[in-house]
């Protein structure tokens, strides 16, 4: 028995550099491996309420010296979508720079806002094409989207695999277990927007290290007349109210 678990584990790592062959156990290694970075990644939390969704994320920086004005883990697609991420910051930047393509190819050709759905299948049609094509690695995040279509709040996640899925409330990235845990215990579904933002601060604090401030977090709102991330005078205002 202890042979054939060993000469298994010899077969799973003989197909882990591959990535569009199976291992004999039925997986793709490598996308298991861009999980295992999104996991490893800053944490970030989406929760939908009756009137909006909001996203935030954790934004550290590797040292004090960083000007941390540049660095920004939350964009907008469109007027009303906004997108944050899990996992490694310059794979976002291209998801981001693809996202746009797709919203203004959609609107030159319909004279309208792409839906946030369509937006999202396009995107996971991209990632999904990046683990079965030669020469290229699996995208190494998660996305989380969020955004209205016809008055219907969206959030909705994406993987590197190219699957994606609506959630109520979720959370990604490092510590993603006891965040999704928690908000398990504190989301109910007639959530005010301004419960939700506090509702993700206390999401973000459960395994946050070191002292929360307005610079080293982030949070947008997607609501009718757009999305658009809060300044930090207003996310010290939020902290301020919890403490």
């Amino acid at each position: 028995a202890v042979v054939s678990t060993q000469s298994t584990g010899a077969m799973s790592e003989r197909y882990s550099f591959s990535l569009t062959t199976f291992s004999p156990s039925g997986k793709l290694v490598q996308i298991e491996y861009a999980i295992a970075a999104v996991a490893a990644g800053a944490p970030s939390i989406g929760i939908k309420s009756k009137t909006g969704v909001v996203l935030a994320a954790e934004k550290k920086t590797k040292s004090l010296l960083y000007d941390d004005t540049t660095i920004t883990k939350m964009e907008m697609i469109t007027k009303h979508c906004g997108i944050t991420y899990s996992g490694m910051g310059p794979d976002f930047r291209i998801l981001v720079r693809k996202a746009r393509k797709i919203a203004q190819q959609y609107y030159l050709q319909y004279d309208e806002e792409i839906p946030v759905s369509q937006l999202v299948q396009r995107i996971a049609y991209v990632m999904q094409e990046y683990t079965h094509s030669g020469g290229v690695r699996p995208f190494g995040v998660s996305l989380l989207v969020a955004g209205f279509d016809d008055e219907v709040p969206y959030l909705v996640q994406c993987d590197p695999s190219g699957a994606y899925f609506a959630w109520k409330a979720t959370a990604m990235g490092k510590n993603h277990i006891n965040g999704k845990t928690f908000l398990e215990k504190r989301y109910n579904a007639d959530l005010e927007l301004e419960d939700a933002v506090h509702t993700a601060i206390l999401t973000l604090k459960e395994g946050f290290e070191g002292q929360m401030t307005e610079d080293n977090i982030e949070i947008g709102i997607s609501t009718t007349a757009g999305f658009r991330k809060l300044t930090r005078s207003e996310i010290k205002d939020y902290l301020a109210a919890l403490n």
